[in-house]
């Protein structure tokens, strides 16, 4: 969470920049992320997946988010192409569209990390800083970036829908990894290969992270 200076800040900025909401005060509510860990006996966190199309962020994801549901865990799934339905159905493939999807999935994230949940993104997110602004709205180890690292060649193959044959041909622009980059993490908190590794091989990976991390509570632990 940020502090309150920090959301003071924010408001400050609001009021100096044209055509944003001014007059506006953070509201502090009487129920607190710590008391909400406390009765659910366990961290929140932001799990952003990253990784090309085809790479298996979603499935990744939504893995783990099933395990950790399992155990009795507050846990919710933000996925690409789900939020595009809805708060981001405006938004293109631009770089400029890209970046404020990013922009709008980091406040939500927030939003889910001060509700007490494990909230799992899993977006392309090709750019390193629009990844690097959805870090710094949380305070340090509320953010955990899990690159699902897998070779272009391999997205290609797993290619259900057939994007990456269409960016080829041309009939898809601004395609991550075809026409427009992918930037990798250069010190994410976990790299995972989900190129050649298996999903319960993945899965276990992540979970024995949060539990080493404190973020879930670790077999025996209460």
């Amino acid at each position: 969470m940020t502090s309150p200076s920090s959301a003071q800040a924010s408001n400050d900025d609001l009021e100096t920049k044209p055509g944003k909401a001014t007059n506006i005060v953070w509201h502090h509510s009487t129920v607190t992320r710590a008391a909400r860990a406390h009765q659910r006996g366990h961290r929140s966190a932001i799990l952003w997946f990253t990784g090309l199309s085809g790479a298996g962020k979603s499935t990744l994801a939504n893995a783990v988010n099933s395990a950790l549901f399992e155990q009795g865990l507050a846990c919710y799934v933000l996925d690409g192409d789900n939020v595009r339905h809805g708060l981001c159905a405006d938004l293109g493939f631009s770089d400029a569209d890209r970046e404020e999807n990013i922009r709008r999935i980091g406040e939500v994230a927030k939003l889910f990390l001060d509700a007490g949940v494990v909230v799992l993104t899993a977006f392309v997110s090709p750019f390193r800083a629009d990844r690097a602004r959805a870090r710094a709205l949380v305070d340090s180890g509320d953010f955990i970036e899990i690159h699902c690292a897998a070779d272009l060649e391999v997205c290609e193959r797993r290619d259900t829908k057939g994007l990456y044959a269409k960016a080829r041909a041309g009939t898809i622009k601004d395609f991550t990894g075809i026409s427009s980059p992918y930037e990798e993490p250069e010190a994410p908190e976990l790299r995972v290969n989900t190129g050649s590794q298996s999903l319960e091989e993945s899965v276990a990976q992540v979970i024995s992270y949060l539990e080493q991390q404190g973020v879930v509570p670790a077999p025996g632990e209460s």
